[in-house]
């Protein structure tokens, strides 16, 4: 078996021990919106990954759309960051924090008091999302973003990275995938709008040109990934005639600011349209970065696709969920731990930090 997998290497200035990145996964344990010592021992636990990304953090009250997501805005939220950082490193691990603006993907009950549901158009998303005090309840429409409202948000970015570095992070990842903020802008199904932000493909990229240029002046493009997802149907997002060419065009924007790495998903394993090889390669041979590779991987594949040069790293999701140990695993061969998809999302050590 290929041992590509598991060799050091660098991302950046990074020195990585392997090229296993767990990915960001939503788990919905931050009481409060903050983060605390479960959340401290659950990523510690899991430092044997080359790179750790977070779970989806907001970088604004107005982003915090589901129940008992972090954010990462203010003072209270940086030292308790700060102390999952410590912890990553000192196990010997490398995290980088995921910042992630649910936009239109919200409901007021699961957000602060004074914060507003913002999206790019008001279009409401089909379907229902859960709070902890109504339970299930129906999406609202969201208020369509003033040229005010953009740019607070872009600066929000920006600030929430400056305070990632202050947090202990190693860099950041700009969510602009699966129907969030970003994505809402790249996308027909959310962004409807007739201005610069919306419409022909490079009014559409505008938004997370300008979020990735804000973040890089803040803290520097050795420090900034962003994540997208070519074909995602994820929160009632639709692929469109020219969805290629608005990713191609992205990435070319994209690496004039010298972005770290870009992080691909593609969640064809999990019943989604898949991202077309084609489009793969044409990303990783125009991107001057690093380029993550994700979605439903096993070791083989993995190796496979490494050892092809499809990819720098390889991100894995779910099989981290209930193996803490997913390296050693991978590594000698032995059999996994299935999760408990009941327990993804609720309070508590539970299906946590019990495996």
């Amino acid at each position: 078996m290929s041992t590509t997998l598991f060799t050091p290497t660098q991302l950046g200035g990074l020195s990585l021990k392997n090229r296993i990145v767990m990915a960001p996964l939503t788990r919905s344990r931050a009481i409060g919106n903050l983060p605390n010592p479960l959340m401290e021992q659950y990523y510690r636990l899991r430092a044997d990954a080359g790179l750790i990304i977070t779970e989806g953090t907001s970088p604004s009250p107005n982003g915090l759309g589901y129940a008992r997501i972090p954010g990462l805005f203010n003072e209270e939220q940086v030292q308790a960051w700060r102390r999952v950082t410590d912890g990553v490193h000192q196990a010997g691990g490398r995290i980088f924090v995921q910042l992630m603006h649910t936009g239109r993907v919200s409901h007021p009950a699961n957000m602060p008091a004074g914060a507003s549901v913002l999206a790019p158009s008001a279009v409401a998303v089909p379907g229902e999302m859960w709070t902890d005090v109504d339970g299930m309840q129906p999406h609202p429409v969201p208020n369509a973003m003033s040229e005010t409202d953009i740019a607070q948000s872009i600066a929000e970015y920006a600030a929430s990275a400056k305070l990632a570095m202050q947090a202990g992070f190693d860099g950041v990842e700009l969510h602009a995938a699966n129907g969030y903020l970003i994505d809402q802008f790249l996308n027909t199904a959310s962004n409807q709008r007739n201005d610069h932000w919306g419409g022909k493909v490079e009014n559409r990229i505008r938004f997370a040109v300008e979020v990735a240029k804000a973040t890089v002046t803040a803290v520097g493009a050795e420090r900034v990934g962003m994540r997208i997802s070519p074909y995602g149907v994820f929160n009632a997002q639709v692929p469109d005639a020219d969805m290629d060419a608005l990713y191609l065009r992205l990435i070319d924007a994209l690496n004039a600011l010298g972005l770290l790495y870009v992080h691909v998903v593609d969640h064809s394993a999990m019943g989604a349209p898949k991202v077309s090889p084609e489009l793969k390669a044409k990303i990783r041979a125009a991107f001057k970065g690093q380029y993550i590779l994700s979605g439903g991987y096993d070791v083989a594949r993995a190796a496979a696709d490494l050892d092809a040069q499809r990819g720098d790293l390889v991100a894995f999701g779910r099989p981290f969920i209930s193996n803490p140990d997913l390296v050693s695993k991978l590594k000698s061969g032995q059999e996994l731990v299935a999760p408990d998809f009941s327990t993804f999302y609720t309070p508590g050590e539970k299906g946590y930090t019990d495996y």
